[in-house]
């Protein structure tokens, strides 16, 4: 949430490109572009946190200070920028008002929610909304955009931990012992029981064990133990089913072994919902401007991603489309995915996003006036 020197970096570059800038919610930024002609608003959205991995990817301007945008949202705020000034430029010809939104700590899940709860859907009110999402390390060819049908794309988020609590003593003696390590082996073998047994087949789930954590010695059976991991889904009964069983399974596996079981479930945010209409119309403007680059969800494997997105804030409150961005494939020797410390990007592609959010905003406003 704290990005100083690149809030100061966009805000600086609003400025010169003739915009006014607000800030919100700490670090983010928003502007309006067009207001001269009457219409509705459409809100664009970029993310600009990084995450805490030291860079590997080989580039010359490789990050120096353990940080690393391994998510590409260095992409997302360039591409906004671009936009920006292109949007300036046929700022007369805006059937409406497009805000600009430039918002921290997405990687965390608490960036859109604080500045939705600072108020970037009103003053004006935002009518609909998109993003931009760039990836790599996968088939797609760079400059293919993927835009989702309606309906449920991005999974919601949690957390949850477990810790253990049993009764230490020596490696040598375990009889005298209640082994917490022992406890989060079966534990993490009974987890994987709540997707293969306990959903319907096709319905879709991920709890995924991350950490799991205890003792010190080679000699000695710690008194407790942590396991760490995250749950993504879809439907909110699945979600509430799925808080409740990691519950159970922990108390009772731990109570089967005269261990005892404690559980925190850590809410994030929630399913990314794409609106059908929106989605269609932005579709629609953004194949007028590149064609063939505009490809079918099919391409990425369907309509569903397991990973999570807290542009989930703002699906919740206005009709609003995420949109993908290939910036290098794996046959163009891009090999690794986001969140690795060795990916690359392909900076070929920033001129196309920046267009892209430019002319989907401009397109559904003309649509929709």
């Amino acid at each position: 949430m704290d990005l100083p020197e690149t809030s100061a970096f966009v805000f600086e570059k609003l400025e010169e490109m003739g915009y006014s800038p607000q800030r919100v919610a700490g670090s983010g930024i928003t502007a309006l572009a067009g207001g001269k002609r009457s219409g509705k608003c459409f809100l664009l959205r970029a993310d600009m946190d990084a995450l805490p991995i030291t860079e590997q990817s080989g580039e010359e301007f490789s990050s120096q200070n353990g940080n690393m945008h391994a998510c590409g949202h260095d992409f997302h705020t360039s591409m906004l920028l671009g936009a920006a000034k292109l949007l300036k430029r046929a700022e007369d010809e805006i059937e409406g008002t497009i805000k600009l939104v430039f918002q921290p700590g997405e990687e965390t899940l608490n960036g859109a929610k604080a500045m939705v709860k600072a108020g970037i859907l009103e003053n004006p009110s935002v009518s609909a909304a998109a993003m931009f999402h760039v990836s790599s390390g996968t088939p797609l060819p760079s400059g293919a955009i993927v835009v989702p049908e309606g309906g449920y794309f991005a999974a919601a988020s949690d957390q949850f931990e477990i810790t253990v609590f049993g009764k230490g003593g020596h490696g040598a003696m375990p009889q005298n012992t209640i082994d917490p390590l022992n406890v989060l082996s079966h534990l993490h073998l009974a987890l994987q029981t709540i997707n293969s047994r306990e959903l319907t087949p096709g319905e879709f789930a991920v709890v995924t064990v991350g950490a799991m954590n205890g003792g010190r010695a080679h000699n000695v059976i710690p008194d407790f133990a942590v396991m760490k991991g995250t749950i993504r889904t879809y439907d909110e009964k699945t979600r509430a089913m799925i808080f409740e069983r990691i519950e159970a399974i922990a108390r009772g596996t731990a109570e089967t072994f005269r261990a005892r079981a404690e559980v925190k479930i850590r809410h994030g945010c929630p399913a990314v919902f794409v609106d059908g209409k929106v989605a269609g119309d932005v579709r629609a403007a953004l194949s007028k401007v590149f064609g063939y680059a505009v490809i079918d969800p099919s391409a990425i494997g369907g309509a569903k991603l397991g990973g999570s997105e807290d542009f989930a804030y703002v699906t919740e409150k206005v009709p609003s489309v995420i949109m993908l961005l290939s910036a290098g494939g794996t046959q163009e020797g891009y090999e690794h995915a986001l969140h690795h410390p060795m990916v690359r990007f392909n900076e070929e592609v920033l001129c196309q996003g920046a267009a892209a959010y430019a002319a989907c905003a401009i397109g559904w406003l003309k649509e929709n006036k």
